[in-house]
């Protein structure tokens, strides 16, 4: 039961926290389905640079994405802490090649700051907001944007 003197309290949001292309990142936890470690993939021809192949995860098989390489920052690389997380959106799996996973934050919805005015629809659909975490900002992945990008997995 609340005091008298408190209110209800502003709900949480929790995010799992991410590297790629030395930059930190989050995605929603409810849209990630797991984390696994980096295993090579089955190629694709004339696929774009970013889609490195595809992975079959039990049984079905999904596309597997550079996400450092999908946002311009070049391509991930080798070192045995790279992690792909499986995530799902639009009703779409699939897999992003990050550097490492690092923890699970849980913040109220008035600490997501909307993304800056940057004079680019991309980044402003990709980035839909921004965390302070310490001396650090974390970006929050629209994850459904990311898929629709160019050379993108249709939903």
């Amino acid at each position: 039961m609340l005091d008298a003197n408190e209110g209800p309290t502003e709900a949480q949001f929790e995010f799992i926290t991410f590297s790629a292309g030395n930059q930190s990142f989050c995605l929603e936890i409810m849209q990630i389905r797991e984390i696994r470690r980096w295993t090579p993939v089955t190629k694709l021809p004339h696929t774009p640079d970013d889609v490195l192949g595809v992975m079959n995860l039990r049984g079905a098989v999904i596309p597997i994405f550079d996400l450092s390489a999908r946002f311009g920052l070049g391509e991930t690389p080798d070192n045995e802490r790279n992690v792909v997380i499986v995530a799902a959106a639009g009703g779409t799996t699939i897999g992003l090649l990050v550097e490492s996973v690092s923890e699970i934050l849980s913040v109220a919805k008035s600490s997501i700051q909307e993304t800056p005015d940057m004079k680019s629809d991309a980044a402003r659909q990709a980035i839909v907001g921004v965390i302070s975490v310490g001396e650090s900002m974390v970006r929050v992945v629209n994850l459904d944007a990311v898929l629709d990008q160019e050379g993108g997995v249709a939903a």
